[in-house]
């Protein structure tokens, strides 16, 4: 096990430098990826949580104000995917040059994994507030108001963090399939279609998307339930996963599990390919300018 992970120290300075640029790269990258598909696609995400909340989509606000909510995403996406690409880019980093080509699938899984448990210990708090005033019909419960109240009511962890062990219930199996089918298909994509030379930005967007479409097919049923936890009143909050899916398959059987399962879908795809679109753009971006840039080039 040792040798698998040990490193070659050799040449420290290089090896700093690079470390540096695989951080740097993947915080800056992460973050505006994330902000670009919450600017352009929340108003989906919106009407996702209202369709599959347990009071019904129409008492939750149906189409109306289906930007509520955006604040504390915008807030909270950024360096929650900072932090998950930090993560995964670093795992890869060190990892993937050391392992025979048959395990990087698990090595993909393993960094997203890894990934998912550092991103939402933001990602948790944010979605609670954010839900919460997605499916919030009173114009007075600002985000503000729902964080305070849910601090106050039910404590920092609680309140807050109720739906973390969900979410990651919920992230992890995505993650899962996302990123090994999205790696395998870049590196088909880049054999067959670009005679093994680096993919354009779109290109990975592509990969992205379907690698995404799949995933959240797939993991509908645990969105559904993730979002039951963290909309429950306070005598709820420690249902369990799988007692929240038994109960909604005995109310609204099969249905009720994918509930939302098109406009899921749809934001998810088109989110992936914004999403990965953005993030390779912004970290060659980052790579070929800001941390490596042409000294050649005036600006």
């Amino acid at each position: 096990m040792c040798n698998f992970v040990h490193l070659n120290l050799d040449n420290s300075d290089t090896m700093s430098e690079d470390q540096k640029n695989v951080y740097l790269s993947a915080l800056f990258a992460g973050a505006a990826a994330a902000l670009a598909v919450d600017s352009t696609l929340f108003p989906l995400d919106t009407l996702t949580t209202r369709l599959q909340s347990a009071r019904g989509f129409f008492k939750t606000g149906g189409f109306k104000h289906v930007y509520k909510g955006i604040g504390p995403q915008t807030i909270g996406s950024a360096p929650e995917a900072a932090l998950f690409f930090l993560t995964y880019e670093s795992f890869k980093y060190y990892v993937e040059p050391r392992v025979d080509s048959d395990v990087l699938p698990l090595v993909y899984m393993t960094a997203a994994t890894a990934g998912e448990i550092v991103s939402c210990l933001i990602g948790a708090p944010v979605e609670v507030v954010k839900q919460r005033r997605q499916t919030s019909t009173n114009i007075k419960h600002t985000s503000m108001r729902i964080f305070m109240h849910a601090v106050k009511s039910e404590g920092l962890i609680k309140g807050l963090y109720r739906g973390y062990g969900s979410m990651l219930i919920q992230e992890i199996p995505f993650s899962l399939i996302q990123f090994p089918v999205l790696e395998y298909l870049k590196k088909v994509y880049r054999v067959s279609f670009k005679n093994d030379v680096p993919l354009d930005s779109w290109d990975v967007a592509n990969c992205g998307a379907v690698a995404a479409a799949f995933a959240a097919m797939a993991t509908t049923p645990l969105d559904v339930a993730k979002t039951r936890v963290m909309l429950a009143d306070k005598k709820f909050a420690t249902d369990t996963i799988k007692t929240v899916l038994k109960q909604i398959y005995y109310e609204k059987g099969f249905k009720g599990l994918f509930a939302g399962f098109t406009p899921r879908v749809m934001l998810t795809t088109i989110g992936a390919y914004v999403f990965f679109g953005t993030y390779d753009l912004s970290k060659n971006f980052c790579n070929d300018y800001l941390l490596n840039p042409d000294p050649t080039v005036n600006w």
